[in-house]
């Protein structure tokens, strides 16, 4: 009875602690889908629900029928660009050096490794001025590539551990089968080393697509074209405007929020395995 007891008031603990969480934590998606589908006054009206739902608002985004939104498509498709580019690049280092660090075990990679880390001490936010003077010097500023290879600067080190943590589970005896087979470190790396670290990779893509798909600083800074700026950007010309239309910026900002967590439902099995691997020792 005491052991019921005591589960029951952990249980109630937890409910009032969480509860209050969950709901300060839907609030804005409720308010952004409260926006997204109301018109501008019925949206400011208080109300809990729409008095009369409309589409009206995706209409007019999807139709590019607004000044702020005239190159929405355009800047859509950038925002894709730089987040599929970023997640390719980050797994090609990361793959490549996690290998070379756990596999090959190549002379100083672990100093390499914790050198990396270490740049996790500097906000990345203090870097941001450092990293455009740096794209300035190499002609890259206004470049969509200026974007990548930050988010790639950011994203890797610790992609790279996750990677290397996760490869130092993986049976040696593997590698040193297949070496006796006559496999050379290439087909070690795409014939036993990629099918193996899957999980982990797919893990790892999707954390710098996020990353890249979500960054404001960085884009804000290094992009200033209105055909080459991502979405994210666009969506704060909004809020210089005297009167903004806050139903437009809450509907694009709700289809923003779509891909991503579409993305992450999709593969959600894969991330916890993945960014997990190699923590405990067995």
């Amino acid at each position: 009875m005491k052991t019921f007891f005591r589960t029951a008031s952990n249980e109630a603990k937890l409910l009032l602690v969480g509860i209050p969480v969950l709901i300060w934590t839907l609030l804005p998606i409720y308010h952004l889908c409260l926006f997204a589908f109301s018109d501008k006054q019925s949206a400011f009206s208080g109300a809990l629900f729409p008095a009369h739902p409309t589409l009206r608002n995706f209409e007019v985004v999807f139709g590019q029928k607004h000044y702020f939104l005239h190159l929405f498509w355009q800047q859509l498709f950038n925002s894709v660009f730089i987040a599929l580019a970023t997640g390719a690049l980050t797994l090609l280092v990361a793959t490549s050096a996690a290998f070379a660090i756990s596999r090959l075990k190549v002379k100083g990679g672990r100093t390499v490794l914790n050198l990396a880390l270490f740049t996790y001490f500097i906000p990345a936010a203090f870097l941001a001025v450092p990293m455009y003077r740096t794209m300035g010097l190499y002609g890259l500023l206004n470049s969509q590539w200026a974007l990548i290879l930050a988010m790639v600067t950011i994203a890797s080190p610790y992609a790279i551990w996750v990677l290397k943590q996760a490869s130092d589970k993986l049976p040696y005896e593997l590698d040193e089968a297949a070496v006796m087979d006559g496999a050379t470190p290439m087909q070690l790396f795409r014939l036993v080393y990629i099918p193996l670290m899957l999980p982990s990779l797919v893990a790892v893509g999707t954390y710098a697509i996020l990353l890249a798909w979500n960054e404001y600083l960085y884009a804000f800074l290094l992009l200033s074209k209105d055909t080459q700026i991502t979405l994210p950007v666009a969506l704060g010309n909004f809020l210089a405007a005297d009167d903004s239309p806050w139903e437009l910026l809450m509907t694009t900002g709700l289809i923003y929020a779509l891909p991503p967590a579409a993305m992450y439902y999709a593969v959600k099995k894969y991330m916890v395995g993945g960014l997990t691997a190699g923590a405990v020792k067995s």
